[in-house]
Parts: structure tokens; sequence; C-alpha cells
């Protein structure tokens, strides 16, 4: 378990968090070259963008787990969405990770999307790692970038490594911890590992000249402020420690994953839904945190993401889910690396697993052995914007109704439905308007139902019960649904048609929906 290390990369779009990623195996030696994986037959695939429309629009659409070692360490990385339309996905992985990297772009520093993840992750208590990206390219300085950091999410920045020279002129970093200065050189398009160079104080001096004396006095200047790190601040979420590089041009990234086996906490207990931590000794558990089908698009499987809690994974073990209260076969379970896959026989806390082909198991539940345990839900986002979805092929019907329900299942959109339209016209939920985008392409494309969406004149969504849904028969302005986990949405034109219903009903139940941080 101590081995383990489970964590989340974020950013805004366009930060370069996936590159990042593709970095850091590059690192671990579990790619050859940037956008190749190791595999059989030496077959190329894409390692965290693996969907065909990321790889169309260059932007990642959904999370992806990704297992590789480096140093005697386990790692499971799980690289998220980085456009708040999916900020729901980015969410549910959240709850799967003990640990984040910020990644922000050094001409940006911390954007709106940034924010908003940062919300989630200080909603979960998950601890931030701050990477300041593209430093090699014109931006604020550094000093700019830390008090950004600070004013923009409240956490103190606490420098580790420090760049030599300005952004766009970048010669190297300083290591705070041991004072040693690492220059490095450019590869051809960041494909193989950047050959560095580590020069005590006295031979950075002699060979940098004024950039090194520069920042040499930027760092006594941080010193004597008291910015040093320390690991109980960061465990609860007061600092973050930053790290400055060049993704791209792999220049720092592996300072950065050598830093993630020291700062990075290993697994802890996790607490169930009365708040009561599994010991990690326990007998298995596991949350289920994301679903996705068609991974492989010769099989058309399921796979359901599970991380382990606590106790000892064994492939073939029977464990209980806790919904159903039912034994549940642990038989096609693997490792992830992206959209490839191999058998894994155990597993510790911290691990991700994937089970095939398993058409029982949703997001948010709970697996365990001998020790009933029920961690807590993991809850939807408050949709803001609602499509009729229309089937245009009748003979398609089957796919059309099997899409739906698969797309739903997967947390892609959520649908909502009318006792008086069944499932001929669904409404489809989400948070941002590229979900549609998602879901429109994969039902035509996975599951071969051509699909029409409609806007309506929806635009906010409310949680009501029996009672407010007959409050509101008499108001033709909104309309109640019932989503597939059983809530009654009442949606309404705009907020001013609600407040004037909420006026006139004050008894009525419209609860806000909120998953867990401020809507």
């Amino acid at each position: 378990m101590a081995r383990r290390r489970t964590f989340a990369i974020i950013s805004h779009p366009d930060a370069g968090k996936t590159t990042l990623t593709e970095k850091f195996l590059l690192y671990a030696g579990a790619i050859e070259a940037a956008g190749a994986v190791k595999a059989r037959r030496d077959r190329r695939a894409a390692t965290s963008d693996w969907m065909g429309m990321e790889q169309e629009r260059g932007i990642s659409i959904t999370s992806a787990a990704l297992r590789f070692e480096y140093k005697d360490t386990v790692f499971n990385l799980l690289d998220t969405p980085g456009h708040r339309d999916f900020s729901e996905d980015t969410y549910r992985v959240l709850a799967a990770a003990d640990c984040a990297v910020m990644v922000l772009d050094a001409a940006k520093g911390v954007e709106p999307q940034t924010l908003k993840l940062f919300d989630v992750c200080r909603a979960r208590g998950i601890p931030l790692v701050s990477f300041i990206n593209k430093f090699d390219r014109p931006g604020l300085s550094p000093l700019e970038l830390l008090d950004n950091i600070e004013s923009k999410i409240g956490l103190i920045p606490v420098p580790v490594t420090w760049p030599v020279g300005i952004p766009g002129d970048f010669k190297g970093v300083i290591d705070r911890r041991s004072g040693d200065f690492y220059r490095y050189d450019k590869t051809a398009h960041g494909a193989t590992i950047a050959p560095e160079e580590v020069l005590s104080p006295e031979a950075a001096a002699a060979m940098v000249g004024d950039d090194y004396v520069t920042a040499r006095d930027e760092i006594e200047l941080l010193d004597a402020v008291g910015s040093g790190f320390d690991a109980k601040p960061f465990l609860a979420g007061e600092t973050t420690p930053v790290f400055f590089g060049s993704a791209v041009s792999n220049f720092g990234v592996r300072l950065l994953l050598e830093a993630m086996i020291e700062l990075a906490p290993s697994p802890v207990p996790r607490a169930d839904e009365d708040g009561v931590p599994r010991s990690l000794e326990s007998p298995f558990s596991a949350l289920v945190f994301k679903v996705q089908a068609n991974m492989d698009p010769n099989h058309r499987d399921r796979i359901a993401f599970f991380r382990v809690c606590s106790g000892r994974f064994e492939r073939g073990m029977t464990a209980i889910h806790a919904r159903t209260g039912r034994p549940y076969s642990l038989k096609y379970a693997h490792q992830m690396f992206g959209q490839d896959r191999a058998t894994v026989d155990e597993a510790y806390p911290g691990d991700i697993i994937g089970v095939v082909n398993a058409t029982d198991l949703g997001i948010g539940d709970s697996l365990y052995v001998d020790v009933p345990v029920v961690f807590p839900a993991i809850p939807s986002f408050a949709p803001e914007y609602f499509m009729v979805a229309r089937n245009k092929d009748s003979a398609r019907y089957k796919q059309f109704r099997r899409g739906i329900t698969q797309l739903d299942e997967e947390g892609v959109i959520q649908v909502l439905r009318h006792p008086d339209r069944g499932d001929q016209e669904p409404i489809l939920a989400a948070v941002g308007p590229m979900q549609f985008e998602v879901a429109q392409y994969r039902l035509e494309e996975e599951f071969g139902a051509p699909v029409e969406l409609s806007p309506t004149n929806y635009k906010v969504a409310r949680r009501t019960d029996d009672a407010g849904r007959d409050a509101l028969k008499a108001m033709w302005q909104a309309e109640v649904f019932t989503r597939s986990d059983g809530a009654m949405l009442a949606l309404f034109p705009s907020r001013f048609q609600l407040e004037r219903f909420q006026a006139d009903h004050p008894d009525v139940l419209l609860e806000r929906i909120v998953a867990g941080i401020d809507e």
C-alpha cells in the first residue's frame, strides 16, 4: 500500500494536461516515444485521449486511467477532461484520487475552469501540487504567478523548483531542496527524454551568469519570508508545492514525477456513508467511480472502473454488491492503460481496476467482502442545458434506446423522462453544451442510432417531490421529469418563472441541486 500513488491531473483546456500525462509515461518508460504506447506486436495507440472524437478535436472528452511503475512506486494516474462541460466526469474521477496535479499556463495563470476544478478538489479534501507549464514561452514572471495562485484560489504557493531565465528564455530550474541547477537541452518535438545537466551553484553561476544570479536572489527572498515546503499544511489543503517547466519540451518533468513519490500521499482509510473510516487492512472493499462502454470497438464491451479502498484484491474473487446485496464475481478484471488493458491478478488500496462486461455495476456503487460497507454516493451536477432527443431511423429504435440508456449510466448526459412521452422523446440534460455533441457522436458512431437533438425552452432545474409535481400541473410554463436515479426535476423556462411560482407556492419543495460545491 505504501508504494501506491493515485492522483489526477486537472487543468483549464490547452494548459498542457494531456501532454504532461504523456511525458510522465515517457519518463517512466511506459512509452518509448511520445504518442507510442508499448504494446503487443508494437501496436501504436493513443495514451489517454483514445476516443475517436478526442483525436479528431485534440481535446480530452473523457477521463482515462493509466497504471505504470517508476522507481519501485506504482502510479495510478487519472487524466481528466479540461473543458468545463465535462467537469462532472472530473468530479467523479476525483472521488478515486488521493491527490491532484494542477497544470497552469505560465502566460495565463489560474483560469476560470481551473477555479471550478479547484473548488471540486477543495470539496473533496484533495491536496494539490501545481505545475507551471509552458515556461519556455512568453508569459508572467514567476513571482506574478505565485501571487496569482494565492489571490485566485487562496492556497499558499510553496515553490519546490525555481526557474532560471525569463518566460520564453528558459534556461532550467533550481531545486530548492538541494540547491542544484538543472539545465536542459531540447529534443526533436519533445518526443524523447530531454538531456539534462546537473550543476553545482558555482558551476551554474559561471555558465549561466546574470539569469542564475537573479534566480538565486529571488530564492533568497522566498527563504526570507519562510516559503518552504511542509507536508502537514499541504495535506491539509492550505499550501500547494509549485514546480516550473515545459511539458512539451520535457523540461522539469522528471523532477515533478520524482517529487510525486515524496509528496503525493499513499492511500489512507476512506470514510463510509456514516463518516466511519474503513481501515486499509480491513477485508476487500472498492468504490465504482466510472463506467465506460465501447472502449474496445471490436467487442463493444462495458467496463466499470473501481478504486480499491481496503484489503487485497484477487482476480476471480467474489464480492458483495452493496446496492443489490448480491454476490458479484470479479473474474474479468484488468489494470488499465488508457484504451489498453492487461489481466490483473492482485491489487491493493489505491489501485484502479477495470471490470469487463460489468452490466450491473453503476457509478457510486460499493463492493465489499465479509465486512459490509457503503461509501458515500457520487452526486450529479445540476444540469443547465436541455435538449429533446429523437430517433431519426425507426428501424434503429432498439439501438437508440440502448445507446441512451448506456450514455445515461456512464454519466455522459442525464436522461429525463416524462410519463406522457416515455422513451420516445427523452430530455437530455447536461452541464455544458459539448456533452450533447459527444452524446450525438457516440449514438451514431458506437450504437448506429442517428439522432436529432432539438432545443427546449427550459433553463432552470429544481428537485421536487410528488406534491410539487401535482402543484406544477397547473403551470403551463413548467414540467416535471423523472431522472434515472428516481429524482424528480422541475424544469422552468427562466428564473423569473421559478421565483414567481415559489412566491405563489412557498410550501412546495423546489431544491437547488448541488454536487458538493456551490452551484
